[in-house]
């Protein structure tokens, strides 16, 4: 890295929900920032966990059995092979970390489907 990042101006540098933006390569894993409104897909990863940090609002991982509510610097990891579906009623910022070739849909692809690129 070159030099540091702010989060709270990488997120307000765009404006798209589910559309996460890479700040930062940690060995072979993405640190990603996305802004998240109203319900993702349903979805899992076989091959890891999914990590999510409240950056600045609310938001729910809603899992099968369960829904996990996060505050605004709180984070949840979601086990690999769970499903699980991000919500957030209002508009909330989050910070992720992911292996680099890892599909933000999981194995449900569709339209939210998308190839992160830099902020």
């Amino acid at each position: 890295m070159a030099d540091k990042v702010n989060l709270l101006q990488a997120l307000g540098s765009f404006d798209g929900h589910w559309e996460p933006r890479i700040v930062a390569m940690l060995n072979d894993y993405k640190v990603l920032v996305v802004k998240v409104r109203d319900e993702f897909v349903w979805h899992k990863h076989d091959d890891t966990d999914d990590f999510f940090l409240v950056v600045q609002g609310r938001m729910t991982i809603q899992l099968r059995d369960r829904d996990v509510a996060l505050e605004q610097g709180e984070l949840f990891v979601v086990p690999r092979g769970v499903e699980h579906c991000p919500r957030a009623d209002e508009e909330a910022w989050v910070l992720l970390i992911e292996p680099l070739h890892t599909v933000n849909t999981g194995d449900a692809g569709g339209p939210l489907t998308t190839d992160p690129r830099w902020v």
